[in-house]
């Protein structure tokens, strides 16, 4: 499946470059070799974007600076007044408003393309779908290896222009009955389906479409698009017969007489497994207000900063009152030098907005279930994470489940802001065994750094009663077992990665203290409090 989402990839890209007015593709594929590889193949003449892109960088505006610099009006272009291919980088962060204009200018001029590059993790981040549904293609290359990947094949045939490619008005009617089939209510889908055909017809040199071309189009523009599972059909017993001028129907100008089946077949060989998962997904994207969740995804929460001296330059936006108190003291100056009157600005008194932004946190709950702690505190220590979580939750902060016993630890939850599940996992978290406190503290890491990649701040809470008795290679040795923890807290403190320990034991346990000096972190020692006071002092050492 991943070579063929790469073939078809490498397809869609050369049908772009045949008909533009297909609109674009969006590749979800984090950034790596695989994702390169396949850019590559883009238009070296693309203009990139990212989220944050300005109006002014897209439509173009006032060129403040040589405006000033001239004393006369001085318009720049913007990158949308050029037709041409567009890459947006990490689209899944474009906010509502960005992925508006782009729809508005998709739908206005029909020689802008656009490249979607999604790199979301989670099933819930991805690009907005208003934007999303003028793209006539999707690709996931989420699960392709670089061994999967091969250059396009160079044809040999020259193609021909798409509008040489005549279609029928019945293969059009069929293309339509296919996509209602799937469950599909954009009439874009089989607008897309067309041109798609005809522009593999064109690509193959050919101005009368296939079977394959219909199939193909087919597949590449509805599969991704698709809200049900068609189920074939049973074969009818006497088929009616054709009508007498059949034959002179614009079916046969086609060459071919495709059933509707195996359209629908070559679409469903597309289907993803988790169809139904991620048609819930969008659904419940859909119910957040705005249509996307990646929008509240990115880091824009923050304070507003006293403004700088700056230039103007792509998503910075002026301080008006700060840029007017700075050329104030010098206008009498300037009207006597320059004999004109009015308001005289130089590009020396431009202020430039600033903002103090915050990252989203994650909180990665990493709870001792051994046997130790079993039998004294882990009642409390999952009455304190659940408070916890709700507390996160209303922060709209990420929070991921560790858990630690026997011999290994495991990542009961990964990092989401579901509470029901999160709760869920943490009822069902068993009690018994050693306790691995290192490898609690690798798992926790491995997810604190993925997460900063992500453009997450993590912070790592551990509950444990301090017995650590199993080392990382699985042996019960409590001292080698200390060492490992200790080795590994240095690891954590040299990446600034912040973390609490929460002393859950019925008495103080001077390792745990020591493995905090360590870490650096705050050490709690809550021999007898209960889950609600071990929440609140969780939360003030969190800074909540």
């Amino acid at each position: 499946m991943a070579d063929q989402n790469w073939t078809h990839a490498t397809l869609a890209l050369q049908l772009l470059r045949l008909d533009p007015g297909l609109g674009g593709i969006c590749i979800r594929a984090r950034s790596g070799p695989v994702r390169d590889r396949l850019t590559a193949m883009i238009d070296p003449g693309a203009q990139r974007l990212h989220p944050a892109v300005s109006d002014e960088a897209l439509f173009g505006g006032l060129d403040l600076s040589a405006t000033l610099a001239s004393g006369h009006l001085v318009q720049e272009k913007g990158l949308l007044a050029t037709p041409g291919t567009l890459i947006l980088a990490m689209a899944e962060r474009a906010t509502t408003g960005l992925a508006a204009r782009l729809a508005v200018a998709l739908d206005k001029n029909n020689d802008h393309c656009l490249i979607a590059l999604d790199e979301g993790a989670e099933t819930d981040e991805a690009l907005n779908p208003k934007l999303a549904e003028r793209l006539a293609f999707r690709v996931d290359l989420s699960d392709c290896a670089f061994g999967d990947t091969k250059d396009a094949h160079a044809s040999s045939v020259t193609p021909l222009p798409v509008q040489d490619v005549a279609i029928s008005a019945a293969t059009i009617a069929q293309i339509t009955r296919v996509a209602e089939e799937l469950g599909i209510d954009s009439m874009r889908a089989p607008l897309f389906t067309i041109r798609a055909a005809r522009a593999h017809a064109a690509l193959q040199g050919r101005d009368r479409l296939l079977a394959e071309d219909v199939e193909t189009a087919c597949a590449l523009t509805l599969a991704h698009r698709a809200t049900r599972l068609p189920e074939p059909e049973a074969p009818e017993q006497d088929p009616p017969p054709p009508p007498p001028d059949q034959s002179n129907d614009a079916d046969t100008q086609d060459g071919f007489d495709l059933p509707d089946e195996l359209l629908l077949e070559a679409v469903r060989a597309l289907l993803p497994d988790n169809l139904l998962e991620q048609l819930a997904a969008q659904k419940a994207r859909a119910g957040r207000g705005n249509g996307t969740g990646a929008a509240h995804k990115g880091n824009r929460r923050g304070r507003p900063l006293p403004s700088r001296a700056g230039r103007i330059s792509d998503g910075a936006r002026i301080d008006i009152i700060g840029t007017l108190r700075a050329a104030a003291p010098w206008q009498t100056i300037r009207r006597n030098g320059s004999g004109r009157d009015g308001l005289h600005i130089r590009p020396a008194d431009i202020r430039i907005k600033r903002f103090e932004e915050k990252s989203d946190r994650l909180l990665i709950f990493t709870v001792d279930a051994s046997g130790s702690s079993a039998l004294s505190r882990l009642a409390e220590a999952k009455g304190a994470v659940e408070l916890l979580l709700a507390q996160a939750y209303a922060r709209r902060d990420h929070v991921a489940l560790v858990a630690f016993r026997g011999t290994e630890a495991e990542l009961l939850l990964p990092p989401t802001r579901s509470l029901v599940q999160t709760k869920r996992r943490l009822a069902g978290l068993p009690g018994g065994g050693g306790t691995p406190l290192a490898a609690g503290m690798m798992t926790a890491f491995d997810q604190a750094t993925q997460a900063s990649r992500r453009g997450l701040t993590p912070t790592i809470a551990i509950l444990t009663d301090g017995r650590a008795n199993i080392a990382l290679d699985g042996r019960a040795d409590r001292k080698q077992a200390a060492e490992d923890a200790q080795h590994i807290a240095r690891i954590l403190r040299a990446h600034g990665t912040d973390a609490i320990v929460i002393d859950t034991g019925n008495r103080p346990e001077p390792a745990l203290r020591k493995l905090a000096q360590t870490l650096d972190a705050a050490y709690l020692p809550l021999p007898r409090a209960d889950a609600e006071r071990l929440s609140k002092s969780v939360a003030t050492a969190l800074g909540d």
